[in-house]
């Protein structure tokens, strides 16, 4: 594990509803914030939020001097941004998937990338996520999140360390140049 002076927070949410159901990926803001989990480089431990505590959630990406996530740019700060009155744009942000897209023109998914990349799998994905919420399975919920936070970790130190990430194509393995902070 890299560690270093910079106080970089990874995070994930996830959500109440899906797109489909709140009129499209246009209306992300409408999907709801059903937990959120960030990991500290700075304390090299996760904290896991509910809607209720998104206040001290936003504390924590303010006080970092680099949030890491995966879509967080387009996806994440949109579900977040109508429990702000703090602009979500103004946060120092590494996006991966958008530093991936700037450098092949195209997106990966974080599934792929981690088992091309660390030979990890993702425990399931945002629509079995919404069931866990709707069933009142906050603890399995928590975990599936605080995993997809740890693997976006794992993939940002990999490319600090490396300059590139991993992924399969055409039956072989790529590398995709990643600008990591």
């Amino acid at each position: 594990m890299i560690r270093s002076a910079l106080a970089a927070v990874v995070v994930d949410v996830e959500t109440q509803n899906l797109a489909e159901e709140v009129g499209g990926w246009g209306n992300r803001a409408a999907m709801k914030v059903s937990v959120a989990v960030t990991w500290s480089s700075r304390e090299a431990s996760f904290r896991q939020y509910t809607e209720a505590g998104l206040p001290q959630l936003f504390d924590e990406l303010f006080a970092a001097d680099l949030v890491v996530g995966f879509n967080t740019k387009y996806f994440d700060y949109a579900v977040l941004q109508p429990y702000s009155s703090r602009d979500l744009r103004q946060l120092p942000t590494l996006d991966l998937l958008e530093e991936i897209h700037r450098e092949l023109g195209f997106r990966l998914s974080l599934a792929d990338l981690a088992k091309a990349t660390l030979n990890a799998r993702k425990s399931a994905d945002g629509s079995e996520a919404v069931k866990m919420f709707r069933a009142g399975k906050t603890t399995e919920l928590m975990d599936y999140c605080q995993q997809d936070v740890a693997l976006t970790r794992d993939l940002w130190q990999f490319a600090r360390a490396n300059g590139h990430l991993l992924y399969e194509s055409h039956g072989r393995l790529e590398r995709v140049a990643v600008r990591a902070g």
